[in-house]
């Protein structure tokens, strides 16, 4: 397998990137997820409309570091025209690849027409991805989508290369339909069948939480790239783990003791990227607390402790309090 895949000419290592998520992969998880071997990480969902009327929090969102390179910025919308004008807005923060959302299940992006609304469109998401590349000049524009509206229409081979005449550099393929959303199983079969459809990279997502589920994707779909998402909650390691297995070396998995450490490391980081105050963002870490315990002994009892988090100092505490809880639960 070779170890690198180019997208319009952006060298990507051929382990496994970060998908885009919307509430989620902010920088601070991009960065943690990037120190831990992620490939390729992607911004969350940016408003094409949103840039377009200089919404001061869109455009905080476009933002790039060399910390978080090769990064691609992802955009949603409806309008060609709107679309243009966005990709000439977000190419001034210098992003490798402008991704377009096609794929978004969540009503409110839905409803607008956009996100994966537009499956059930082709000719208009194929002059979207045009509309985008044209402005684009040169910049690798990409497309993210799902299997397609329902059961009922899978049409996301047709999609994809009608994304591909439109000058797609790549496709990224997400194994379930609209109307699954995150439930049931990402179906596999799609991602392959797309690889065989189209010449451009596929990217695989869906249901990878290890590096055997990593391994397995590459195996059956015959995709270029993988991509994983909720498989990152709390797991940033799991990118270390697929860059050990494609490379024959040993992995050991994280001690709690190391988990609550990165945890604590990760709410740091939100903290000091944050322009809200400390209980603010501690809001906004949370999740990601729960999610680092998840799995654990006890760690249904330490979710709603979690969600009451309101300082970097109790936090701390709780963590201490855990790993106590995991360590006497080992010595019984």
């Amino acid at each position: 397998m070779p170890e690198q895949i180019s997208i319009g000419g952006v060298l990507i290592s051929r382990t496994a990137a970060l998908a885009p998520m919307a509430g989620v992969a902010d920088r601070a998880y991009r960065l943690m997820c990037r120190k831990y071997g992620a490939a390729y990480v992607v911004s969350e969902m940016v408003s094409a409309k949103g840039i377009c009327y200089s919404d001061r929090k869109t455009a905080a969102l476009c933002t790039v570091t060399d910390e978080e390179r090769p990064m691609g910025v992802q955009l949603f919308g409806s309008e060609p025209d709107f679309m243009a004008e966005a990709v000439k807005i977000v190419l001034e923060y210098r992003p490798e690849i402008i991704d377009i959302n096609m794929g978004c299940p969540v009503p409110k992006v839905v409803n607008t027409g956009a996100g994966s609304a537009l499956m059930k469109d082709p000719a208009l998401a194929e002059q979207i991805t045009a509309a985008a590349v044209k402005a684009a000049g040169g910049t690798p524009v990409t497309v993210k989508l799902r299997a397609g509206w329902d059961e009922n229409s899978i049409n996301v081979t047709e999609l994809a290369r009608a994304a591909e005449s439109a000058g797609a550099a790549a496709v990224a393929v997400h194994g379930r339909t609209r109307d699954q959303f995150y439930g049931g199983s990402s179906d596999s079969s799609v991602i392959a069948a797309v690889k065989q459809a189209v010449k451009i990279p596929v990217i695989g997502n869906g249901d990878v939480t290890s590096a055997e589920d990593c391994l397995r994707m590459y195996r059956e779909t015959g995709c270029d790239l993988v991509m994983i998402g909720r498989g990152s909650y709390g797991a940033p390691f799991v990118f270390r783990e697929i860059a050990a297995a494609l490379s024959g070396e040993e992995y050991v998995p994280p001690t709690v003791e190391e988990k609550m450490s990165v945890m604590l490391e990760h709410i740091r980081l939100m903290l000091d990227l944050s322009e809200k105050s400390e209980e603010l963002a501690m809001h906004e870490a949370r999740k990601h607390a729960v999610w680092y315990m998840n799995g654990y002994y006890g760690s249904a009892k330490f979710r709603g402790r979690c969600y009451q988090l309101s300082s970097y100092a109790e936090a701390e505490a709780l963590a201490e309090e855990f790993i106590a809880l995991q360590r006497e639960r080992g010595a019984e």
